[in-house]
This record gives structure tokens, C-alpha cells and sequence, in this order.
């Protein structure tokens, strides 16, 4: 397990964000461009946290021995929606996370958290 696991698992947004690097880039399905820096990435982490319930992992995939690659397939709840995708994590020399690409299916589950979503990150990014 990881500390980024560990902290998404149980609803730690501040350990979250601690697991990501100053410049950490993320991409993300439902956002038109990546979020660069901890700043945006907190707030995707916050709004995900407000509307994703029943969030957990259920498989960790890793990479070669020394790539600093791995994936955690992840299940959770968005309104009546169950959401069923991958965060695929790239580390830098730190270990902290310097890249997250977020994948999400089915189609109907990734709308269903753009919708959701679209509230909380209009403001958080706003800031």
C-alpha cells in the first residue's frame, strides 16, 4: 500500500495532497485541460472526496522494480452511479507523486461524475 492509498482511502485530504509533488500534473476525464500544481490538484482531491461515497481500491498493479509506476484500480459511488476506474501513478526521486492520469467507465458513470463535479470545481478552481 501506499501513503496516497492510505490517505484516499480513509478521506484524508491533507495526506493527499502531502503524497504529491509541488508540480505534480493531473489528468483527469472530466477536466478540459491537466491541473498542474498541488494548489488545483487540492481542490480536485476536495470536491472528489464531497461527492465520490463508498471510494476504495480493489487491485494495486506495479510497474518494473525501479520504474516508480503504479496503478490502483479503484470502485466508488456517485450518486446512483457506480464509477469503476484507474489511477495509473508515476513517482518522482521522492516518492512523491509527480504525474496522475484518472481513468473512469462506464461512459455513463464518467457523465454522471462530471455532473457532480461541475459545482464543486467551478469555485475551487476559481479561488
Amino acid at each position: 500500500m501506499t501513503i496516497f492509498r492510505d490517505a484516499a482511502e480513509a478521506g484524508d485530504h491533507a495526506g493527499m495532497v502531502a503524497a504529491v509533488a509541488p508540480d505534480v500534473l493531473l489528468h483527469s476525464p472530466v477536466t478540459h485541460r491537466p491541473l498542474r500544481g498541488r494548489a488545483e490538484v487540492a481542490s480536485m482531491f476536495a470536491a472528489l472526496l464531497e461527492v465520490c461515497e463508498d471510494f476504495r481500491y480493489t487491485d494495486e498493479l506495479h510497474g518494473p522494480v525501479g520504474s516508480g509506476t503504479e496503478a490502483l484500480v479503484f470502485r466508488a459511488r456517485v450518486g446512483d452511479r457506480e464509477v469503476e476506474g484507474m489511477d495509473l501513478i508515476r513517482y518522482d526521486d521522492d516518492g512523491r507523486i509527480e504525474e496522475l492520469t484518472v481513468t473512469i467507465n462506464p461512459v455513463a458513470a464518467l457523465t454522471a461524475l462530471a455532473e457532480h463535479l461541475a459545482a464543486h470545481l467551478s469555485v475551487r478552481l476559481a479561488a
